[in-house]
């Protein structure tokens, strides 16, 4: 187990834990923009779809433009995943189920009729990836803070980018790697620490949003580690969610996954220390952190609008 306390180095009392109302707003802000950066590729297809559809004298002679196929499959409400099971002529089928039923009744408008309705199952997608954009960002903040607190340390690194199966050294410009980064690895107090990002935890079934384990990268390439509680250092729960209405039932389920955590590494005669971080965290919320934390329950927590706490609970971890 971790020090006595290592979160009254940057609380002093549950208040401390609550989202300010100027955080919220914040957040609400990043995630409008986020959605604006993540929505600008498919206003830049629709217009390019505009322009393409516009030399068509029917809707009849859209079939026979094959540079929009796809995009026409779009607009008949088919997505990319569903396109990957369907056939040629499956999808020849909903183009034309497009043609009769929408386009050719919107008359001299059916160009813009395309248009809506491509956009509108773009924007489902789009939508679907918005659900957890607030974890995403949540995880680049907080791995933001760990790289910030290794370099205070002037302690060097691996990382392990999300789509390899290499480790590489520590770049001598670290800018923007916590948006392609899944594991994260350096030496404290002479032993390896590696850091792994969104892992099953074979002993409990079940994703856990940050695993800190006694071992190298190496060993990391054995799956079977991941079966030995005595690996496991550290293990924490992130929630980036900013809506206050979802706060409570973010902690139910950090807190739900947490206990499980500790009851299955008790049961094997160990138990590794546990941390909590949130975005949007409410008065009886903090209150029920703050307990387990007097308690020793839980090891850690931090707000993660709290630029402070999270550093202080960042330079904890690397040193553990």
């Amino acid at each position: 187990m971790a020090s006595t306390h290592p979160n009254l180095q940057h609380l002093r009392s549950s208040e401390d834990l609550v989202t300010p109302y100027a955080e919220v707003r914040a957040g609400f802000v990043a995630l409008a923009l986020e959605r604006n950066r993540r929505a600008t590729p498919t206003v830049q297809e629709a217009r390019a779809l505009k322009a393409t559809a516009a030399l068509a004298k029917t809707p009849a002679a859209l079939l026979r433009m094959s540079g929009i196929q796809p995009a026409l499959l779009t607009a008949a409400g088919v997505s990319d995943k569903a396109a990957g099971h369907m056939q040629a002529e499956d999808k020849k089928e909903a183009i034309k189920g497009l043609i009769s039923k929408f386009l050719e009744p919107a008359g001299e408008s059916f160009v813009e009729e395309l248009v809506y309705r491509f956009l509108l199952t773009r924007g489902d997608t789009l939508g679907g990836s918005m659900r957890n954009v607030g974890g995403v960002l949540a995880q680049r903040k907080l791995i933001r803070a760990i790289l910030g607190a290794l370099a205070i340390k002037r302690c060097s690194y691996k990382w392990l980018p999300s789509a390899s199966q290499a480790w590489v050294p520590m770049p001598k410009d670290d800018s923007d790697i916590e948006l392609h980064l899944r594991g994260l690895s350096w030496k404290s107090k002479g032993t390896t620490r590696t850091l792994i990002c969104s892992l099953t935890v074979p002993l409990v079934r079940n994703n856990v949003d940050m695993c800190l384990l006694g071992c190298s990268p190496a060993q990391c390439g054995d799956r079977s580690v991941y079966s030995d509680p005595s690996m496991y250092v550290a293990i924490g729960e992130l929630k980036g969610g900013i809506d206050p209405a979802g706060a409570d039932e973010h902690w139910k389920t950090a807190r739900t996954s947490l206990d499980r955590v500790r009851h299955a590494f008790a049961e094997r005669g160990t138990v590794p220390a546990t941390f909590f971080v949130g975005a949007a965290i409410a008065s009886k919320m903090a209150e029920e952190i703050w307990d387990q934390l007097t308690a020793g329950t839980l090891s850690n927590a931090a707000n993660l609008t709290n630029p402070n706490q999270v550093a202080s609970l960042c330079l904890w971890l690397v040193n553990l």
